[in-house]
């Protein structure tokens, strides 16, 4: 975006320098700014099928490198075996079923002995392809990578390592099947509603001997409960994965876009590793920052690898994450945008296993690099327009069980 907001600028500076050598100025009009963040009108869906054959991408060279794929499907089909699943279904006109059958063919399609150009043919003969109305209801897509560090940690309390995270209290209430924070339950048995806030909880004691680890810098700490997971590197050079527990039911509110607020970041520009940079220049600024973010996440220890918001693994490079109020979750995608991991256009097949707080609306993507310092990098310059696709199996195909 910034090339090319800077060439329609030098276009502009050329043409008002040539109107001055006539009687007449031309005046140009000022560049447009994209909204990434446009979110759909009221009762407008996310997707829209695609009926021009020509208009539909040719999958093959995405289909010459499946490495990975199939576990990725599996991680998919593995959420949408959870009952909790089916309450966000159905979504965009896809039922929870049809969801599900729709991986399992494609599971059973890469599986086989057919050649990619073979594969290609069968996903035309029998999926619908969707495309997401995107930013400017035309399909774009800005894509942006995400990656999870590795924060060094300490399971003491030091000098050095004063920033904690917390385990789920003993007396936190959540649903059984969703997972939905009820309350707190009380002495006498009954559930106390009215959970209090992150800068209650931190001020308040109430959580102190529940620290499941320590952490040197505050904000890794918090960073840490907006991704939900981590791998922590204890002084003894052990490697510690934490994950999700629970929270205490506020509603989220983004640090990243406090700074967008503030004019120190473009809303393009919000990555982790930009804000790591950002905070660590200016520590400063998180505390008055952070207490205007009401949600507090608790840990437990975990294993399996980073998880996404369907309490899955994801995978760099096949899971991507989306705005989950509008886009079908765990479904399989094809996406094409400029990526560093590749000199040409990049073409491959994802799924949809996470959200992240600043990817809202259809016009936005965040694509898993993977974990620790070079995935850091890659997604620290990963920004570029694209298109996603979401494919489902065509009706008739269900029907007839192929």
């Amino acid at each position: 975006m910034a090339r090319s907001t800077r060439g329609i600028l030098v276009l502009a500076l050329l043409a008002t320098l040539v109107g001055c050598s006539s009687a007449e100025k031309k005046v140009e009009p000022p560049p447009v700014e994209k909204d990434y963040y446009r979110e759909l009108p009221p009762g407008a869906q996310a997707l829209r099928r695609v009926t021009d054959p020509s208009q539909i991408p040719d999958f093959t060279r995405a289909l010459r490198n499946r490495e990975r794929l199939a576990e990725a499907i599996d991680n998919s089909l593995h959420y949408l075996a959870k009952p909790s699943s089916k309450q966000f279904y159905p979504s965009n006109g896809i039922s929870h079923a049809h969801a599900v059958a729709s991986l399992e063919a494609v599971r059973s399609l890469i599986e086989s002995d057919l050649a990619p150009a073979q594969m290609h043919m069968e996903l035309l003969r029998r999926f619908d392809v969707y495309t997401t109305v995107g930013f400017d209801d035309r399909g774009g897509v800005l894509f942006t990578g995400y990656y999870t560090p590795i924060f060094p940690a300490s399971l003491e309390e030091t000098e050095r390592y004063r920033h904690p995270l917390h385990r789920l209290p003993s007396n936190h209430v959540k649903d059984p099947i969703t997972g939905e924070t009820k309350g707190l339950r009380r002495a006498d048995g009954t559930i106390d509603p009215a959970y209090p806030d992150r800068a209650a909880l931190l001020g308040s004691g109430a959580l102190r001997g529940g620290e499941l680890a320590w952490m040197a810098n505050p904000f890794h700490a918090y960073v840490v409960g907006v991704q939900g997971s981590a791998i922590l590197r204890l002084e003894s050079g052990r490697h510690l994965e934490v994950g999700y527990a629970g929270n205490n039911g506020h509603e989220y509110a983004s640090l990243g876009l406090e700074l967008v607020r503030a004019g120190v970041l473009r809303r393009e520009e919000l990555n982790l590793r930009r804000m790591i940079e950002h905070f660590d220049a200016h520590p400063e600024q998180l505390a008055p920052l952070a207490a205007k973010n009401g949600r507090y996440v608790f840990f437990q220890e975990s294993d399996g690898g980073v998880r996404g918001c369907l309490n899955e693994p994801v995978i760099p490079l096949r899971s991507i994450a989306t705005d989950k109020t509008i886009f079908p979750r765990g479904a399989l995608c094809y996406l094409e945008a400029d990526l560093p991991v590749s000199t040409s256009r990049y073409r491959g097949f994802v799924l949809d296993q996470d959200a992240g707080g600043a990817i809202r609306a259809p016009g936005r993507c965040d694509i898993f690099m993977g974990v620790g310092d070079e995935a850091g990098e890659l997604a620290g310059h990963t920004m570029s327009e694209g298109r996603l696709y979401y494919l489902f199996l065509k009706d008739d195909s269900i029907a007839l069980g192929r």
